[in-house]
């Protein structure tokens, strides 16, 4: 059989690297649309600037499956009015200057697979569990991501198999998240944040990895899948499982929500606030967590 060929936008970034060695161990043909000419072995990196809508014109040529993580890193930086049209440009734009390029001729393309987030839903903490069929958050990550994947259907529009993928919190060693978490470690104790009654859904990147992989290779998946671990567990009991984990001390009092509201503006909600999110829909797709409990992958990534 001829070697299914998969494109990755965002490539260089965590999900992305970590993803393409999946695939190379899979036997597929991966290559990475990018805005630089880098050189990645085993990788073919064409170059995009999705921006200003220029690209390889042979760039989607043989391609089976597109993989769009492409996106500015919400975490990175404040949320002024600049960055945040960044965020949102970074993953509407790009995902419609794609599909401007294929809808006249999708060629080999099998199915478009979309990153999103669990933001979706909005920054809040409630007692609701939130599954794939609720409304989007009025907020401005629900508003982003209810954007992002409006644009993602256009090529379900166009008869395109289609996956949005809602991510967690991502567990890996060099994630900004869990960096961040663990950066006061290496003064000698861990740091709560908030009320600590805040959820705190999370994947490990071995799980997101492998359902991506399953987006690609399952013709059955279609449509929108949240990325979280079966386990629901509180900002309170991650804290605490990671200090045991890392054999540190947990830190009293927490940080305060003013401060941290005071420090990090508006994107502070996301550190605050969180629910439960469900997992159902991916388990009864026929996926089966690789790390389901926070413990045991919290030291697969810490203890390495």
């Amino acid at each position: 059989m001829k070697p299914r060929s998969v494109l990755i936008t965002g490539g260089s970034g965590l999900v992305g690297r970590n993803l393409s060695s999946l695939l190379l161990t899979k036997g597929y043909i991966v290559s990475h649309l990018s805005r630089s000419k880098a050189i990645i072995p085993g990788i073919k990196v064409i170059q995009w600037d999705p921006e200003n809508r220029r690209i390889d014109h042979d760039a989607l040529s043989g391609v089976n499956y597109l993989v769009h993580l492409a996106g500015a890193n919400i975490g990175e930086k404040r949320w002024t009015k600049t960055r945040k049209k960044e965020i949102v440009s970074s993953r509407i734009n790009s995902a419609k200057f794609l599909f401007d390029l294929i809808k006249d001729n999708p060629g080999e393309l099998k199915a478009f697979i979309s990153a999103s987030a669990i933001g979706f839903y909005g920054a809040i903490t409630s007692g609701k569990i939130y599954n794939e069929k609720d409304l989007p958050g009025t907020d401005f990550l629900g508003d982003t991501c209810r954007q992002w994947e409006e644009a993602a259907d256009q090529f379900g529009k166009a008869g395109i198999r289609t996956v949005k993928i809602r991510t967690a919190i991502v567990l890996e060693k060099n994630d900004a998240a869990l960096s961040k978490l663990m950066l006061p470690a290496k003064y000698g104790f861990v740091v709560r944040t908030g009320t600590g009654h805040q959820f705190m859904p999370w994947i490990h990147i071995d799980d997101l990895c492998n359902i991506y992989l399953k987006s690609i290779d399952d013709q059955n998946m279609n449509g929108i899948y949240n990325a979280v671990s079966p386990e629901h567990i509180n900002h309170n009991d991650f804290v605490r499982t990671m200090a045991h984990v890392m054999k540190k001390p947990v830190f009293l009092p927490p940080v305060p929500a003013f401060i941290l509201r005071a420090v990090l503006g508006e994107m502070s909600a996301v550190i605050i606030n969180g629910s439960r999110i469900s997992s159902e829909k991916i388990i009864n797709s026929g996926y089966s967590f690789i790390h389901p409990a926070l413990e045991e992958a919290l030291s697969n990534i810490i203890c390495q």
